[in-house]
C-alpha cells in the first residue's frame, strides 16, 4: 500500500482538534497520539526493489536501487 499523507493530515487534525478541547494539557497523550500516526503512515509504506544487492556467501553489499511508495 502506498503512504496516504492526506489520512496522516486527517489524524493529525483531529489529534489537534481534540487536544484543543481539552480543559488540561497532557503532553505524554499528545505525544502518544502523534507517534502512533507516524507509526501507522510509515508501516504503511512499500520499498519497490530493483536490485543492486549481492551476497557471495557472506555479508549482503551493494547499493539498493529502488523506491518507496
Amino acid at each position: 500500500m502506498a503512504l496516504d499523507k492526506s489520512k496522516l493530515e486527517t489524524e493529525i487534525k483531529l489529534l489537534l482538534e481534540d487536544m484543543m478541547k481539552r480543559e488540561q494539557n497532557s503532553f505524554n497523550e499528545f505525544a502518544t497520539r502523534l507517534a502512533t500516526a507516524i507509526d501507522s503512515y510509515i508501516k504503511q509504506g512499500e520499498i519497490e526493489y530493483l536490485g543492486g544487492l549481492a551476497n557471495s556467501g557472506g555479508a549482503v553489499t551493494g547499493t539498493i536501487q529502488g523506491t518507496i511508495k
